[in-house]
């Protein structure tokens, strides 16, 4: 696991920052999570970034503590649910299967991340890019007895099922891939960089 002083290193030379809110609602239960009501949260309008591309290879651990650095969080999986599909879509985007202008995915991507900003169909009706597909984010479960961190929205070599809202992947916390990323999120309004 990265140091924290490396991972001060990494959080200053991160892209810029761009925080989008998101209501609040009542999640039904699913398979990964009771039901339960999520609160109007600031997330990331995209993974985060270092050069346009998604910040990959951390695990879980040291996840949390770019984005504490960052004055976020990582989201519940539960709350991550909530915000790609609001209860309401089966892509981020709407009910249509993915295609090569919503996500990166293993069935008409290159093999490898894109930018996070390369998929303009895929991003949701609030804004926010690349929640299915490119690279899995990091959530966690606080509610189940084993604390299994639950990975969401695919990767650019996931099949296109993974890229479901209500899709998520259990794995080790120790687990760090190329295909994984993060995307914080804040209870509390940002001092800059945010949109209504």
């Amino acid at each position: 696991m990265p140091a924290a002083r490396d991972l001060s290193t990494v959080a200053a030379g991160l892209d810029a920052v761009q925080w989008i809110r998101v209501s609040g609602g009542h999640v039904p239960a699913g398979e990964w999570h009771p039901a339960q009501d999520v609160p109007d949260l600031w997330w990331a309008a995209t993974p985060l970034a270092k050069d346009g591309l998604p910040v990959t290879g951390l695990p879980l651990v040291a996840t949390a503590q770019l984005v504490a650095l960052l004055g976020g969080r990582l989201p519940t999986s539960a709350e991550w649910e909530w915000m790609a599909g609001r209860g309401e879509r089966r892509f981020p985007w709407g009910d249509e299967p993915p295609g090569p202008g919503t996500a990166n995915l293993r069935d008409f991507g290159p093999g490898c991340a894109t930018p996070v900003t390369a998929h303009p169909a895929g991003r949701t009706a609030e804004g926010l890019w690349d929640v299915a597909g490119n690279v899995w984010e990091w959530t966690t479960a606080p509610w189940r007895r084993d604390r299994v961190a639950l990975l969401r929205g695919g990767s650019y070599n996931s099949l296109i099922q993974y890229a479901s809202c209500v899709h998520a992947n259990d794995v080790p916390g120790h687990l760090s891939s190329p295909g994984v990323g993060l995307r914080p999120v804040r209870h509390t309004p940002p001092t800059s960089g945010a949109a209504a």
